[in-house]
């Protein structure tokens, strides 16, 4: 049987208060990370392949998602894993979801809601990533982006560590490209591997 954490519990991500707060266009990031380390606080490492939550080849094959795919395994490279290209030859499976979406500046605009459920984006253990986005006003403002990662465990399809990170930047801005978003999100998810179990950071 799979043993899944449970990142559905968790508040909404991110205040998201707005591009003031942002000077080069980028904001900080909000990461939220659970994990099964043993006694000694940490998780063993091993060969690991990067995968999609769907594992749908057409997923696997966008630029997009290779930007994203790129800068978890070199994250993941960072702190001792192997990444390998097939999953039959790997001791773990990354599963890598993200999500962008646009909200609108001015005084008129509605809250963006970014919430977590369990089943949008579902990784098969209850962790689902679901955008609540109401837009208003006409101006251009702010690129919302997601990321979250499952490492799970081959020999028992175990989740040993799941993580997810998101951040605002200026539409329009550099910090706003998926490159740029990704190499962020993914260096502040990993940061401090594997992180403390339930707890909400800021990263900036």
């Amino acid at each position: 049987m799979r043993r899944f954490l449970s990142l559905a519990i968790v508040p909404p991500l991110l205040a998201l208060g707005g591009c003031a707060s942002m000077g080069s266009g980028a904001g900080p990031v909000d990461v939220t990370r659970f994990h099964l380390a043993g006694s000694d606080g940490q998780i063993a490492r091993g060969t690991i392949a990067i995968g999609t939550v769907t594992d749908s080849p057409l997923d696997s094959q966008s630029l997009e998602f290779r930007s994203y795919a790129a800068a978890v395994a070199e994250q993941l490279r960072q702190i001792g894993y192997t990444p390998v290209a097939e999953a039959s030859g790997a001791a773990y499976l990354a599963r890598v979801n993200y999500r962008r979406a646009t909200r609108e500046a001015g005084p008129s605009r509605s809250p963006v809601s970014v919430g977590v459920g369990g089943s949008t984006g579902s990784y098969g253990s209850g962790v689902g990533i679901g955008l609540g986005i109401s837009l208003g006003g006409k101006k251009r403002g702010e690129v919302l982006t997601q990321l979250s990662v499952a490492i799970e465990r081959r020999a028992d399809a175990s989740v040993v560590w799941e993580g997810r990170a998101d951040t605002a930047a200026r539409e329009g801005s550099d910090a706003a490209s998926v490159e740029a978003m990704a190499n962020k999100l993914a260096a502040a998810l990993f940061k401090g591997f594997p992180g403390e179990s339930g707890r909400t950071i800021t990263v900036r």
